[in-house]
């Protein structure tokens, strides 16, 4: 009789995580293993169709929240020692703190948490000393520790939070790596979202795809294209994204004159309509993992201008494959926007190298292969009461 498949559980916080980096880890694990997923549910956006996935609801708030933190807690605790899980695999900050101590108390032989990026990183005071603690025990009581960049990872070392030694990149970086049959030049969606959004095909696009918060420089962004339009008039730029923070009236009047020309999609479950739509993708993020976003551009012949801080130094070669200006200097990004998009052979050769490159360092097949390897090693070890 062949023995039972080992259960395994992924926790995080949000459907918005699911849904952007999980989906192609869980349906490719759960041919594998009884794969289950812990997150909010019903949460902010829909959670796409998970078929062969038990979804437990369990709400852990990304805000700190003592009494829903505890709730979250007490809840994971619960379904640990009833699901009796041979692997939980958390991310998100929030996920894997209350994640590592459950399982730790619940008894969970292997648990795996994955760091996308800190948010104190771009804090001060005692706030970031909170959070940096927080961290710390995460990393503290996960047997084995994730990271999605290679520049965060020595961010993290560097920072005290884990050592190199304990922590391991797959591959290149990235949590799931870039779909390219999903990601790719589509001449026909181009036209279609352009008609869609009343933008003509020779206009220039800057796009901006993620959560609309402060620490993503959304704010930057706006000012800067306030004063690009002069030198590329007919630029339309177009942000595409839930507005976590309620930012759109304030983004509005940080573009100025140039306002009317600035467009807002909110969420979409098909953000590769919008890139194979856009010129140029702009992400002046003042903290980020690894830009995910920046690897699905580059997958779509797209090239990006970015800021310079850990984890998008991992997903763009300055000068190759985008360009990368000071993060918070608006007046860098918007020259390095302008240069993108008035020197079309640059964009176009911009565009062909990051998609060579998104292809032969960030495919999704090889990522998937990568987390594969991964839980055969450990639970192998687990099986020979190594852990």
């Amino acid at each position: 009789m062949a023995a039972p498949a080992k259960k395994i559980c992924y926790v995080t916080t949000t459907p918005l995580i699911v849904n952007f980096f999980l989906v192609p880890i869980l349906l490719h694990m759960r041919e594998r293993y009884t794969t289950s997923l812990a997150v909010t549910h019903p949460g902010e956006v829909p959670l796409v169709k998970l078929p062969g996935i038990e979804v437990f609801p369990v709400h852990i708030p990304r805000q700190i929240d003592l009494w829903r933190d505890a709730a979250a807690f007490f809840q994971l605790l619960k379904l640990f020692r009833g699901e009796r899980f041979d692997l939980i695999h958390s991310f998100g900050p929030k996920a894997g703190l209350l994640a590592g101590l459950a399982g730790r108390l619940a008894g969970v032989p292997c648990r795996v948490h994955t760091f996308t990026g800190q948010v104190w990183a771009a804090r001060g005071g005692a706030s970031r000393l909170l959070l940096k603690t927080a961290d710390r025990i995460t990393a503290r009581m996960a047997t084995h520790v994730l990271i999605d960049s290679l520049a965060q990872r020595d961010f993290l070392a560097r920072e005290g939070i884990v050592s190199k030694a304990d922590c391991e990149v797959l591959g290149r970086g990235s949590v799931s790596g870039v779909d390219l049959r999903r990601f790719k030049p589509d001449p026909h969606a181009r036209e279609s979202v352009r008609v869609e959004l009343g933008i003509k095909d020779s206009a220039p696009i800057v796009l901006f795809l993620g959560r609309l918060k402060r620490d993503k420089g959304v704010l930057d962004l706006a000012a800067a294209f306030s004063g690009m339009t002069q030198t590329v008039p007919h630029t339309v730029l177009v942000f595409v994204g839930p507005d976590e923070e309620r930012l759109r009236e304030q983004i509005v009047m940080a573009c100025g004159e140039s306002a009317a020309r600035a467009k807002f999609v909110g969420y979409t479950d098909l953000p590769e309509r919008y890139l194979a739509a856009c010129d140029v993708l702009c992400l002046p993020s003042h903290r980020e993992g690894f830009g995910t976003v920046l690897i699905e551009a580059a997958a779509t012949g797209v090239p990006a201008v970015a800021s310079r801080i850990y984890g998008v130094e991992d997903a763009i070669v300055d000068g190759e494959t985008g360009m990368l200006f000071e993060t918070g200097n608006v007046q860098d990004m918007r020259d390095k926007l302008t240069t993108v998009l008035t020197r079309s052979d640059m964009r176009r050769n911009l565009g062909s190298a990051a998609r060579k490159r998104a292809a032969e360092e960030f495919a999704q097949d090889r990522m998937l292969r990568l987390h594969t390897e991964l839980y055969e090693r450990i639970l192998s070890q687990l099986s020979q009461g190594r852990l």
